[in-house]
């Protein structure tokens, strides 16, 4: 297996659109989906994979994920939720990227909500997550070798893969599921 570093590096772990690359001007589509597709590029998985494209934005649009566009324009508010869609749609149903964003639509169009500075704070939190989960992979990884030393197997290296990606597997199904109870809580409480 490779050196875990070396995985852990080439995930673009801090990869979010930051304030900085969010122009202050609206956008039409096509340069929305080129700042996603040049900012996210190191995201996919291989080349044939796509960040964003017309039909997502449209059923983002349709699915009333992100309150309505301008003029055939999106907003800086509208990239940060945009965004903020691309980030949860890797673990979530698009249902629940709704049920999590509708209430947060509201408060942008009735109340006059400061997205902006909730982003910071997503990105400050987003910052201490990708400390949190390079100290837990290393700990996961050493776990991992400890058991796969018992095993006393000629294939160590492949068992030692295997393991991994079962532990991580198993981690990152409870994360989701954690958060779709959450997701569930903000369902009810959108009923109320």
């Amino acid at each position: 297996m490779k050196n875990i570093d070396t995985i852990i590096q080439e995930l673009d772990l801090n990869n979010h659109l930051s304030f900085e690359e969010i122009p202050d001007l609206d956008l039409y589509m096509d340069q929305v989906i080129q700042l996603f597709e040049n900012k996210f590029a190191g995201s996919k998985r291989n080349n044939d994979e796509k960040v964003l494209t017309k039909t997502m934005i449209n059923n983002y649009a349709k699915g009333k994920l992100f309150f309505p566009i301008q003029n055939k324009k999106y907003s800086k508010d509208h990239l940060i939720l945009i965004s903020m869609i691309y980030q949860m749609k890797g673990a979530f149903s698009i249902s629940d990227v709704k049920t999590t964003l509708d209430k947060l639509n509201t408060k942008m169009t009735e109340d006059d909500f400061d997205l902006q500075h909730l982003y910071k704070r997503y990105l400050q939190l987003s910052e201490t997550n990708v400390d949190m989960f390079k100290e837990d992979v290393q700990a996961h990884k050493q776990e991992v070798s400890k058991e796969v030393v018992k095993l006393e197997d000629t294939d160590a290296e492949y068992l030692e893969q295997l393991l991994m990606v079962a532990t991580l597997t198993s981690m990152s199904n409870y994360y989701r599921r954690a958060a779709e109870k959450i997701v569930d809580e903000i369902g009810k409480e959108e009923e109320v």
